[in-house]
C-alpha cells in the first residue's frame, strides 16, 4: 500500500477513531477528552483531504480496490477508493463544515447530559458519509448510503425521551427505507446486466446496456436503472413525495440539523446522481423525471417556508427548495452546476442553521419567531453572519449563492428535455420565494419590535428542544437575550466567508473549466453548460451581470422588498391576508396533507393489514390451528387411545377376534381366487 492510498484510508478511518473512544469509551475519558478526539478526528480528515485535494491538481487521479471482501458469480465485493476532482470536492466540504459543527457543539450542548454520545454520533456521521463520496462500486456505495441512514436515525431520535423525536426518527427511517426500495433494484439490475458492481466496469458497458431491455416488461432498462437509482435519491435528498421526513429531522438538536442539511445526508442523493452521470445521460426519460421532480420540490417546498414560525422549520423548508435546484439541474444534464450549487449551499445554509442555534441559546430555547424581535442590538456577530448566510441563500449578485442559483436558471433555460418549461418557471418563482421567506425570518428574528420577555403566551407551535427537561423555555420578564460563546461565534465566521467568497473563486475551473473533466460526463445533445461558456466572461462580469434587468436577481431583491414591507413596514397586512386567504394558509399549514394522506393511506393500510394478518394469520392459523389445533388433536388421539388401553383381557380378545375377522374379510378375495397360495 502507498502513502497516498494510506492517506486516502486516513480520512474516513480517523472521524470512525474518534466516534469509538467517545462512544465506547466516553465515561471514563470525560467531557473534555471526547469533544478533543473527535475534533481532532475529523480536523485531521480535513487536513489529509487538503493534501490528497493538492495531488489530485497535479494531476494524479485514483481508482481501485483495497479489500475484496467475497467473489460470487463471477461479482467482486470490494472495499475501494475513487480519488478523483468530484470527491475531493466532496471530501473538503464534509470535512469542514463536519469540524465547524463539532466546534459548535462544545457550546450548544455544554449543559446535555449525553455530551459524549452526542460526539460520537456526529463523528461516526461523518465517517459514513465519507465511505459514501469516496467509494468506487455500488456496494460500497450501499453501505455508506445506509450507514448515513442509520446514524441520522439515531441523531434525529437523541433525545429518545421525547415522543415527537422518536415519531421523527421513526418516520425519517421508514420514508427512506421506501427510497432504498428503488435504490436496490437499481443497483440489482446493474449487478444482472452489466455483471459487476465497480462503477468503471458498468460505465464501460453502458452503450451495451441501452441496447436492452427489463425482461417480462419490455421496459429500456437504463431508463428502469436510472429511476430506481433516482428514487433512493429522492429518499435521501428529500424530493416531493419522499420529502415528509426531512422537516420533522428538526427535532434533533441544532448541530445535526446543521450537519444533515448541509454537507451530510442529504446531499447524497444529489452526488450519487452526478457520479452517475454516464448512465443518467443514457436515457432522457429520466432525466426529465429527475427534472420535474426537482422543480415541484424547489416551488412548493418554498411556499411551505412562508406559514413556518419555528426558525429551525424555515430553514429546514428552505433545504427541501434548495435540494429541488440541485435535482432540476441534474435533470437539465448540468451536472457540474449542481455539485456546485451542492458546495455553495453547504456553507451558507450550514451558517443559517448555526445561526439559529446561536438566536435559540439566545431566547433561552424559544424558537418561535414571533416571540422574538430586534435581537441585532443583542446579538451583534450572529446577526450579521445570518445577515450574510440569507443574502447567500437568496442570490443576491457576488455572493456564493448567486453564482450557483443563477447557473442553474440558466441551464433550465437552455435545456430542450421535455418539462423544462415547467421547469424554468418552478425555479423563477422559486428565487422571490425563497428571498420572501428567507427575510422574513431575518426581519422576524433580528429587526421590529422587541417581543421577547413578557408574560406571554409562547405560542407552542413545536416543542423546543428540550422539552424532555424541566427547564424554563424563552426570556423571563425583562431578561434580554446574550451573545453566544465563541465556540458558537467562531464556526458562524469561519462559514460566512466561503458563504460570500466561495462562488466567485471557484465558478470558472468547476463549471466552466476542467475541473470535472474525465469525472462528470454529458452527451452533447444536452450540454447547456457548454453553451453557457460561450456567454460567460468571467465571474466580476458575471456579478455585474446580475444587476442587468433580465436577471434573476431582481426576482429576489423583489422579495426582500416584499418581506420587509410585509414584516416591519405593516405588519397588519400578513394577518389580514392569512384571514382572507383561510383556505390557502389551511393548505400550507397542513403542508399539503401529505402526513395526513401517509397517515390515512400507508399507515392506516399498514394497520388495517397488520389487524387482518394478525387475526387471521396469528389467532386463526397460528393460535388456533398449528399451537392450540395440534395440542387438541393430541388429546383427542389420546382419549381415543384410552379407550382401547383398558386393562381388560375380555376386551383385549374381543378386539382381536375383530382385527381376525377383518383381516380374513380383506384377504378373502385373494384366498378364493388363489393367489396368495401361488
Amino acid at each position: 500500500m502507498t502513502s497516498m492510498q494510506k492517506l486516502y484510508l486516513l480520512v474516513p478511518l480517523a472521524p470512525l477513531a474518534g466516534a469509538i473512544l467517545a462512544g465506547l469509551f466516553g465515561k471514563l475519558i470525560g467531557r473534555t477528552a471526547s469533544h478533543s478526539v473527535t475534533i481532532l478526528g475529523v480536523a485531521t480528515a480535513l487536513v489529509a483531504s487538503v493534501f490528497i485535494y493538492l495531488d489530485v491538481q497535479a494531476g494524479n487521479v485514483f481508482n481501485g480496490a483495497l479489500y475484496t471482501w467475497a467473489s460470487s458469480g463471477g461479482i467482486d465485493f470490494e472495499v475501494g477508493f475513487l480519488i478523483d476532482s468530484l470527491t475531493v470536492m466532496m471530501m473538503l466540504v464534509v470535512t469542514f463544515v463536519s469540524l465547524m459543527v463539532h466546534i459548535y457543539t462544545v457550546g450548544y450542548m455544554a449543559e446535555d447530559p449525553s455530551y459524549q454520545r452526542f460526539f460520537s454520533y456526529i463523528s461516526l456521521f461523518t465517517f459514513a458519509m465519507l465511505m459514501l463520496v469516496m467509494s468506487n462500486n455500488f456496494l460500497q456505495l450501499f453501505f455508506g448510503w445506509e450507514a448515513v441512514g442509520l446514524v441520522s436515525y439515531l441523531l434525529i431520535g437523541f433525545w429518545y425521551t421525547r415522543p415527537t423525536a422518536i415519531y421523527a426518527n421513526l418516520k425519517a427511517f421508514l420514508v427512506n427505507r421506501v427510497g432504498d426500495f428503488g435504490f436496490l433494484l437499481g443497483i440489482g439490475l446493474i449487478a444482472t446486466s452489466a455483471g459487476s458492481l465497480n462503477y468503471a466496469e458498468v460505465f464501460a458497458k453502458a452503450p451495451e446496456l441501452v441496447q436492452m431491455v427489463v425482461p417480462a416488461t419490455g421496459w429500456p432498462l437504463m431508463t428502469a436503472i436510472c429511476i430506481g437509482l433516482f428514487i433512493g435519491a429522492m429518499g435521501k435528498s428529500a424530493q416531493v413525495p419522499l420529502h415528509v421526513w426531512l422537516p420533522d429531522s428538526m427535532e434533533g438538536p441544532t448541530p445535526i440539523s446543521a450537519l444533515i442539511h448541509a454537507a451530510t445526508m442529504v446531499t447524497a442523493g444529489i452526488f450519487m446522481v452526478a457520479r452517475m452521470s454516464p448512465l443518467f445521460e443514457l436515457s432522457e426519460t429520466a432525466l426529465s423525471f429527475v427534472m420535474v421532480i426537482g422543480a415541484t420540490t424547489a416551488l412548493f417546498m418554498g411556499f411551505l417556508g412562508i406559514v413556518q414560525n419555528d426558525i429551525k422549520r424555515v430553514v429546514a423548508y428552505s433545504t427541501l427548495s434548495q435540494l429541488g435546484y440541485m435535482t432540476v439541474a441534474l435533470g437539465a444534464s448540468a451536472y457540474s452546476a449542481a455539485v456546485f450549487h451542492l458546495m455553495t449551499h453547504a456553507f451558507f445554509k450550514a451558517l443559517l442553521f448555526l445561526g439559529a442555534g446561536s438566536v435559540i441559546i439566545g431566547m433561552h430555547h424559544d424558537q418561535d419567531m414571533r416571540n422574538m424581535g430586534g435581537l441585532w442590538k443583542y446579538m451583534k456577530i450572529t446577526w450579521i453572519t445570518s445577515l450574510l448566510g440569507s443574502v447567500a441563500l437568496i442570490g443576491l449578485p457576488f455572493t456564493s449563492g448567486f453564482y450557483s442559483k443563477e447557473s442553474i436558471v440558466e441551464a433550465v433555460k437552455l435545456s430542450q428535455l421535455p418539462g423544462s418549461g415547467y421547469a424554468y418557471f418552478c425555479v423563477m418563482a422559486g428565487v422571490l420565494v425563497t428571498a420572501f421567506y428567507s427575510f422574513r425570518m431575518y426581519f422576524m428574528v433580528f429587526h421590529g419590535k422587541e417581543r421577547f420577555g413578557h408574560a406571554h403566551d409562547h405560542h407552542g407551535d413545536h416543542a423546543d428542544e428540550e422539552s424532555a427537561s424541566d427547564h424554563h423555555h424563552g426570556l423571563a420578564p425583562g431578561q434580554k437575550p446574550h451573545e453566544s460563546p465563541w465556540v458558537v461565534t467562531l464556526p458562524l465566521i469561519l462559514l460566512a466567508v466561503p458563504s460570500i467568497l466561495i462562488g466567485f473563486i471557484t465558478i470558472e475551473p468547476m463549471l466552466f473549466g476542467e475541473w470535472f473533466k474525465g469525472t462528470i460526463f454529458v452527451n452533447e445533445a444536452h450540454n447547456v453548460l457548454g453553451e453557457m461558456r460561450e456567454e460567460f466572461h468571467g465571474a466580476w462580469a458575471m456579478g455585474l451581470h446580475g444587476f442587468s434587468i433580465k436577471s434573476p436577481a431582481w426576482f429576489a431583491l423583489g422579495g426582500v422588498v416584499l418581506a420587509w414591507f410585509f414584516y416591519l413596514k405593516r405588519p397588519d397586512i400578513p394577518a389580514a391576508l392569512q384571514k382572507r386567504f383561510g383556505f390557502l394558509y389551511t393548505l400550507l399549514d397542513n403542508k399539503y396533507y401529505f402526513d395526513r394522506f401517509n397517515e390515512i393511506v400507508f399507515a392506516g393500510g399498514a394497520r388495517a393489514l397488520g389487524a387482518r394478518l394478525w387475526k387471521v394469520g396469528d389467532q386463526m392459523l397460528i393460535d388456533g390451528v398449528i399451537v392450540n389445533g395440534s395440542a387438541r388433536l393430541v388429546g383427542w388421539v389420546a382419549r381415543m387411545s384410552r379407550f382401547l388401553q383398558s386393562g381388560l383381557l375380555y376386551q383385549y380378545a374381543f378386539w382381536i377376534v375383530i382385527g381376525v375377522v377383518l383381516l380374513l374379510a380383506l384377504w378373502w378375495p385373494y384366498l378364493k381366487t388363489g393367489v396368495l397360495a401361488s
